[in-house]
């Protein structure tokens, strides 16, 4: 499991509240503050991309104001659609559940890792080794217990899915990712509590072993996918609030996923 030391009981508490006064705040003035406030989550629609077309999302009005005094819509979605949560149990047999990851690994100190200049020119770029000690030269070191994410600029293409896919004529994807190796390190030096991207897996579109996710998942850690807006946060010094719904018995789902610095 995560570490407990980074992110404490006390402190989670103090930044769920610190997080909620700078909601209730209008941003010039949390800006005044000198605090920052991002919402790192994609809207969820039935454009939304898939990983595999047919998995998309389906929605119906069920009732209206004009009609029935309220409104009201019905949602058909698989738990791995839009802005969304891997829990361990998605890749690990007995791994667990959305509703069993505790408070405190959902509220994480963050670091971004951008690779979007790379990625421009390779879409099967993924997140190494180098690069995580590369930008702790620059950034300092990762703190144990974070959630490392992954900035590829992929986001710039949520508009059209066979672009945000990447599929080439047979059907391959293509899309930036972790590398095992990177995870594996991150595990084993840095004690990490989750991955995140800006695409659809934390794998590579490319990968058909999803060895990253069986290394994550593994570990008893849990992934973050599709998340948006990664080029407005810092580098470093940044805590993510990661909103999951706790579908029963769930692989993971769908997060409002918030970062505050």
């Amino acid at each position: 499991m995560c570490t407990k030391h980074t992110v404490t009981r006390r402190a989670a508490i103090a930044g769920a509240a610190a997080l909620a006064g700078v909601a209730m705040t209008a941003q010039p003035a949390a800006a005044r503050a000198g605090r920052g406030l991002r919402d790192l989550t994609h809207p969820l629609s039935e454009t939304f991309p898939a990983f595999s077309p047919g998995e998309e999302a389906f929605r119906r009005t069920v009732t209206t104001v004009e009609d029935d005094g309220y409104y009201m819509q019905e949602w058909r979605i698989i738990e791995h659609i839009g802005t969304h949560v891997d829990a361990p149990g998605h890749f690990t047999a007995g791994g667990r559940l959305a509703t069993e990851l505790r408070p405190d690994e959902l509220i994480r100190p963050a670091v971004v890792v951008d690779i979007a200049r790379r990625a421009a020119h390779d879409p099967d770029t993924e997140v190494t080794v180098d690069d995580l000690l590369a930008f702790e030269r620059r950034h300092g070191r990762i703190p144990d217990g974070a959630a490392v994410l992954m900035y590829s600029g992929w986001g710039a293409r949520i508009g059209d899915a066979d672009a945000y896919r990447g599929t080439d004529a047979a059907g391959t994807l293509h899309f930036p990712g972790f590398g095992a190796d990177a995870c594996e390190w991150l595990l084993r030096r840095r004690k990490i509590c989750s991955l995140g991207v800006d695409t659809l897996s934390i794998d590579p579109g490319i990968s058909e072993t999803f060895d990253t996710h069986l290394t994550l998942t593994g570990a008893d850690r849990y992934g973050l996918e599709n998340l948006a807006g990664l080029d407005r946060l810092p580098r470093t010094g940044a805590t993510i609030f990661v909103g999951l719904i706790p579908y029963e018995g769930g692989s993971g789902g769908q997060a409002r996923v918030l970062a505050t610095w």
